[in-house]
């Protein structure tokens, strides 16, 4: 059973819970101590770029770091590493089909509102692919390619350490099977546990 439509409620929900605040709270989300990472996971829904409307469902996972002592003018930046593995609901045209990634790279989360933190990021890494074979080459099934994606979504503060994250991700592979990228992109539903303090913000 395909599960977009839930998916697409579940975002849309997400997203009318994490804009609503923030015209009326506006203060910094945490301060300093504590151990300055972030992890999490969550739910992923992709169009997977090979033929038009396949989609796929799988999970990702991810971990942020944010250094303490920076200058002011970079606070919010840091360093995700992520991981997706698309591997469910395939069409029945590509029974082997299958999309992982391993990326990283700058993330910048704007920690201006109370319960609310929008982010940006840029991700670079190695994309793996099982693939139904040609006919001409029946023994080529799997290959791994360079990618590199930029994405951003929002959190939202739900309850002391736990945020709730809708992310988006344009993917870009390079140079699959010719002088092209593949191009997957999705949506990502889940949670983060933020390590460092939380501190109640004044209106």
């Amino acid at each position: 059973m395909r599960l977009m439509p839930n998916f697409k409620l579940a975002f849309i929900a997400v997203l009318v819970t994490t804009v609503m605040p923030v015209y009326s709270q506006v203060a910094p989300a945490a301060s300093q101590g504590g151990v300055p990472i972030v992890i999490g996971g969550g739910f992923s829904d992709y169009s997977i770029d090979w033929g038009p409307g396949q989609r796929m469902e799988g999970y990702s996972a991810w971990v942020d770091y944010y250094p303490y002592g920076l200058p002011s003018f970079l606070n919010g930046l840091g360093v995700e590493g992520e991981g997706h593995a698309i591997d469910f609901g395939r069409p029945s045209n590509i029974p082997k089909m299958r999309q992982d990634t391993a990326i990283g790279g700058p993330i910048y989360t704007w920690n201006r509102y109370r319960h609310f933190r929008p982010y940006v990021k840029f991700l670079l890494g190695v994309g793996s692919i099982d693939f139904p074979a040609p006919v001409s080459a029946p023994n080529y099934s799997h290959d791994t390619f360079s990618v590199y994606g930029p994405a951003g979504g929002l959190e939202y503060h739900v309850w002391q350490h736990v945020w709730i994250r809708g992310d988006y991700e344009y993917q870009f592979w390079h140079h699959t099977f010719g002088t092209t990228d593949l191009t997957p992109t999705g949506f990502t539903i889940g949670a983060s546990y933020d390590f460092r303090p939380w501190v109640t913000a004044q209106r």
